[in-house]
């Protein structure tokens, strides 16, 4: 393990332009749960995913917004911190090496730890928009109400996050953004939602060196160059003291 740790740090010791891809592994220390994990919510109850689709958002925004705030637990969002694992993609970003952060998380987290170069992947549940005038409203007026309607026209707000059914609109930026990498992250994901799951691959194809952190293989796990396996609280921290030992760090 020791050694895989020491092949990661000198990778990311030389890289300049650095992208992580972040997946639920990374909150899961600040409380927040996965989804996509053996353990996760969606593999309890898969109905979540027709009830937290476009679908049904238009064909019952009601009953839509009461299951969307029990099942992101919106409530408690301002109560979530960031743990050590944002911190420690924060702290990648020293000297001259540039940090791209792509994340399928919708919490906001990187944000607060201090990280400026994200790509939320999947939007954020920090906002909401009205479908019809596309004002765009914030989480505390979300939660003033427990169905938030638009001040103007009274329509029912859309929550900021893709939806099963909606388009994605940043594959594009992300693979812009890897296409400037000298090395790729990847931390805390299952690598199971597509077409998120498609960004390892054109990474290789552009032949840019990747590393894997996370707790459980992946069906990707052939597509990088070191593939290292447990829990990320446990294993960034050998990996920061690793990188202290690298001259370029």
């Amino acid at each position: 393990m020791r050694e895989q740790l020491i092949r990661a740090a000198e990778e990311l010791a030389r890289s300049q332009k650095l992208v992580v891809l972040t997946g639920a592994g990374v909150s899961t220390a600040s409380g927040i749960p996965d989804f996509r994990s053996n353990d996760g919510l969606w593999s309890q109850d898969l109905t979540r995913e027709d009830y937290m689709s476009n679908e049904y958002f238009f064909y019952d925004p009601v009953d839509f917004w009461k299951k969307y705030k029990q099942i992101f637990r919106v409530k408690l969002l301002k109560q979530y911190e960031p743990n050590f694992v944002h911190y420690f993609i924060n702290e990648l970003e020293s000297g001259s090496r540039q940090v791209s952060i792509i994340t399928q998380n919708v919490d906001g987290l990187h944000e607060k730890a201090g990280s400026s170069r994200i790509i939320e992947y999947h939007g954020s549940l920090d906002k909401a928009t009205c479908p019809y005038c596309q004002k765009a409203y914030s989480m505390d007026y979300v939660l003033a109400d427990e169905i938030p309607r638009c001040e103007g026209c009274t329509t029912i707000l859309k929550p900021n996050v893709v939806l099963f059914g909606d388009l994605i609109t940043a594959h594009d930026e992300a693979e812009a953004v890897i296409d400037q990498a000298d090395c790729l992250l990847v931390l805390g994901t299952s690598l199971k939602v597509t077409p998120f799951s498609f960004l390892p691959e054109y990474a290789r194809n552009q032949g840019i060196p990747s590393i894997l952190i996370n707790n459980e293989p992946t069906i990707k796990d052939y597509l990088f160059d070191e593939v290292i396996l447990g829990d990320l609280n446990r294993l960034l921290p050998p990996l920061k003291k690793e990188l202290k030992n690298a001259a370029t760090y």
